[in-house]
């Protein structure tokens, strides 16, 4: 039998690696949890968000925002401007081109769901955790925000 050696894995690298597994299946959980409240679909929510955040976009800029074909992008923001929450308009720069915005009703519902989800996770913390327990999540919270910014 030949068999391709493999080096075995130091210790620490497997710790880390078995770290890695359970903080990536932790956060799909609890994004999953979080994403249960009502509110739009995900993908809906995703552009309502971006455009909240970052202004007006085209379609062909929002999918590669999310990283998505532009033609996968165009249903989601067609569902959103039938449901009336968002409008195009002509692209000022660009005649050919339409940009996409949030409209008042948009803003409502990304902030009701927003709201929502604040409320439903407050709640949470403060049922399931205590003072200690809420003061090693924040100091967690910081070690995640560097890494989502590395």
């Amino acid at each position: 039998m030949n068999r391709a050696y493999t080096a075995p894995v130091p210790v620490h690298e497997a710790a880390t690696a078995e770290l890695a597994r359970e903080l990536r299946e932790t956060v799909g959980r609890f994004i999953r949890r979080l994403r249960a409240e009502p509110g739009p679909l995900v993908a809906q929510l995703t552009v309502l968000s971006r455009l909240g955040r970052d202004g007006a976009a085209s379609v062909s800029d929002l999918a590669a925002a999310e990283r998505m074909r532009p033609q996968s992008m165009a249903p989601i923001v067609r569902d959103l401007e039938q449901a009336g929450l968002v409008a195009r308009r002509p692209d000022p720069g660009d005649g050919r081109r339409a940009l996409v915005e949030l409209t008042p009703a948009g803003v409502e519902t990304l902030g009701a769901t927003r709201a929502r989800r604040d409320d439903w996770l407050t709640e949470m913390l403060d049922r399931e955790l205590d003072a200690g327990d809420r003061a090693r999540l924040r100091a967690a919270l910081e070690l995640l925000d560097r890494l989502a910014d590395a």
